[in-house]
């Protein structure tokens, strides 16, 4: 059968040379074949990955360290002089002379301003006449007690001599009356003498406030009133100028948040910027924080707790050494105080702390939140629940294994800078791969 399947072969190839018809390709012999076995193929594929197991999960690491943590409050706020000064005028008028401009530098006393004194030197020119007035009403009624007095004792000689004969009792009370009201006439010019001494002094002072001096030696940080401007004391004092007593040594008010003031206190350390000064800190030290919420209802006097929206800011103040001059008054500065911390300790990051682990993936059974205590002597069965936030709790980390199993491991958490967290535990080491989070799925 095979030999007579083989002649008709080579009759066929005869037959088709003879035809002259070209024989058939590699691909039209074979091409059907190839493609039931890449079909196969494929087939296979698809099965073998649908029926293989779970990939190994992947897991994000991070290496447990050893250094230092430190505790930080951030707080904003703004730069002032230690002591400022606000300059007013306590008389009205017409500002004759400015001798001061701003930045320029004063000494105490100095004269930086001039208000026209016209019509004061009118009201000194009256006092001066009242009491010269007054002066010569005194000498008048001194001249006439004198008199009144001269005659009270003639009368009186006369009385003696004459044994009481003349003059008569009521003449000698009419006159001593005289004289009495002599006397308390010259009290009363004397007194009006004083009040004119008084009211002349008074103007004279008014015109001595005309002149308007620095109170303190310092720098001119604003300059409010310009010759020819007219000035209006009245109920309030008109600010003139704004003085800085000593620019070397400023304050640095901020807003402490009411959830970190019980943290910040007098003493303590702390660094600032200001945006004129990128990537430079400057040193700062914590003088004051007020203790009373100003924010209440009703209050008038000077805020020392702030309230916006709801909430709460209590101010705080900051020595700050400027013997560079580099800081002005008023910029915006970031405050960051060192209010805690730990030297020398085990560091792993927050997220290691939040890390919750795949089913199956832990080699032991986690530590449970709740630890049973056996009663002692006179108590009854009670359930302690460990503390599971912020310092001093008790939280879990996970160790990975080389053979991308999970330990875990109890540890006792510490101070925290926000990034990472200081912590204890038996077991742990520097330089162990603890986990922080799973690792997404590659896109297929």
């Amino acid at each position: 059968m095979k030999q007579g399947h083989g002649m008709n072969d080579a009759a066929t190839s005869e037959l088709d040379e003879f035809l002259g018809k070209q024989p058939p390709s590699l691909w039209q012999r074979y091409g059907k074949w190839i493609a039931v076995a890449v079909a196969a193929l494929l087939i296979l594929f698809v099965v073998t990955r649908c029926s293989g197991g779970d990939a190994q999960t992947s897991y994000v690491t991070a290496e447990v360290k050893r250094g230092d943590i430190a505790v930080n409050v951030t707080a904003t706020g703004n730069l002032a002089p230690t002591n400022q000064v606000d300059v007013g005028s306590e008389i009205s008028g017409i500002v004759e002379k400015v001798m001061v401009e701003v930045n320029d530098r004063v000494v105490k006393g100095q004269p930086i301003a001039i208000i026209d004194t016209s019509r004061l030197d009118d009201a000194v020119t009256r006092s001066k006449a009242t009491l010269a007035a007054n002066e010569a009403t005194v000498g008048r009624e001194r001249a006439t007690l004198a008199e009144a007095q001269a005659q009270l004792g003639r009368l009186q000689d006369v009385y003696r001599i004459s044994n009481g004969q003349v003059p008569s009792k009521t003449e000698l009370a009419s006159q001593t009356a005289a004289v009495e009201r002599a006397r308390a006439s010259l009290r009363a010019a004397e007194a009006n003498v004083v009040a004119a001494r008084a009211q002349l002094s008074s103007d004279s002072t008014q015109v001595a406030k005309a002149v308007i001096r620095s109170p303190v030696s310092g720098v001119v940080l604003k300059r409010s009133i310009d010759p020819g401007q007219t000035v209006q004391a009245s109920f309030n004092t008109p600010s003139l100028f704004i003085i800085a007593e000593d620019l070397a040594q400023m304050k640095l008010e901020v807003s402490i948040d009411e959830a970190d003031v019980g943290q910040v206190k007098a003493g303590q350390p702390a660094t600032f910027s200001v945006d004129a000064y990128p990537g430079r800190s400057f040193p700062a030290t914590i003088e004051r924080v007020d203790l009373g919420a100003k924010n209440l209802a009703g209050s008038s006097s000077t805020s020392a707790a702030t309230s916006t929206s709801n909430v709460v800011s209590y101010l705080a103040n900051l020595l700050v050494n400027n013997d560079d001059l580099a800081l002005r008054p008023g910029m915006t500065a970031t405050a960051s105080i060192a209010t805690a911390g730990q030297k020398n300790v085990l560091m792993v990051p927050n997220a290691a702390l939040r890390f919750t682990p795949p089913e199956n993936a832990v080699k032991a059974k986690e530590k449970s939140s709740f630890q049973f205590r056996p009663p002692n002597a006179g108590q009854g069965t009670k359930v302690v629940r460990e503390k599971d936030i912020g310092a001093g709790s008790v939280q879990t980390i996970y160790v990975l294994g080389e053979d991308n199993s999970l330990e875990p491991i109890a540890v006792t958490t510490g101070f925290s800078d926000g990034r990472n967290t200081a912590v204890t535990g038996k077991g742990l080491q520097p330089g162990m791969r603890i986990v922080t989070g799973v690792k997404a799925a590659p896109a297929e």
